[in-house]
């Protein structure tokens, strides 16, 4: 927590928090345009807010995309300040005006979590815990390869076989299974039938590798990549785009509360 006040005490990293609460997901030049500092001292106040947890990256293709992290805030917010609004939780992941062409789409998204490699993959697997972080859903498995991956539908449904499957599964160290296709619920967004029955053929697929981080303070780096689809365009994208930035946040804030 310390390290944390710290970095809020300077006045050009508040400044780059407040560009990214008013506009989360923007690259480094983007968040150097109209500032009065060079793109390297940009550069070196990004990975100190990084190194702390204000600040999350993205890779989308060659472009790497920076969002604030609340989490921290609220932290101190609740133990020190009092209460806060928590429209903060309203974050958001890459949208449409973050599109970028690329000849494979996928979303990368990198988090560091003070906890041990053993722990997060246990989280990652446990499905009594996944529901606390992914809002009452969540997927089961016995995590052998091969293995179906059922998925609970909301707090109150059952779990059910949507065609998922374990792809790796190596303890502290690598989890992978392929996703769901859209489900009846997303026909919305479609203007026609067709439209929806050709984009239900698409099925992504949803990693999450486990390093121990270069500082003992920042404890493991999980990355997630989620690829596999057809499109930059593909409304799975979008949805996961928005989704896993919350998801892995709420992760991220129980395991750190907890351990502490």
């Amino acid at each position: 927590m310390d390290d944390v006040f710290r970095a809020l005490a300077d006045t050009s990293r508040r400044r780059l928090l407040d560009r990214l609460r008013a506009r989360n997901g923007q690259t480094l030049r983007e968040l150097c345009e109209g500032l009065a500092m060079s793109r390297q001292a940009v550069s070196k106040h990004l990975a100190v807010l990084e190194a702390v947890g204000l600040v999350a990256t993205a890779r989308r293709g060659r472009e790497k995309f920076h969002y604030l992290d609340p989490a921290p805030i609220l932290e101190l917010s609740d133990r020190w300040i009092g209460k806060y609004g928590r429209d903060a939780h309203a974050r958001r992941g890459p949208g449409p005006e973050e599109e970028r062409a690329m000849d494979k789409p996928e979303f990368v998204y990198e988090i560091y979590i003070r906890t041990t490699p053993e722990r997060l993959y246990a989280a990652l697997t446990d499905a009594e815990f996944a529901q606390r972080y992914f809002g009452g859903w969540g997927p089961m498995s016995d995590w052998r390869v091969g293995s179906p991956v059922l998925w609970k539908m909301g707090p109150e449904g059952a779990y059910e076989d949507l065609g998922q499957a374990v792809i790796e599964a190596v303890p502290g160290r690598k989890l992978a299974y392929t996703w769901h296709r859209l489900l009846p619920m997303h026909r919305q967004l479609f203007d026609s039938d067709e439209e929806f029955e050709k984009a239900r053929t698409e099925q992504s697929q949803v990693a999450f590798d486990i390093v121990p981080a270069d500082s003992d303070t920042l404890g493991v780096k999980l990355t997630l990549t989620h690829d596999g689809f057809e499109s930059t365009r593909s409304e799975m994208l979008k949805g996961v785009s928005e989704g896993w930035v919350m998801i892995l946040s709420t992760l991220k804030t129980l395991m750190e509360h907890e351990a502490s």
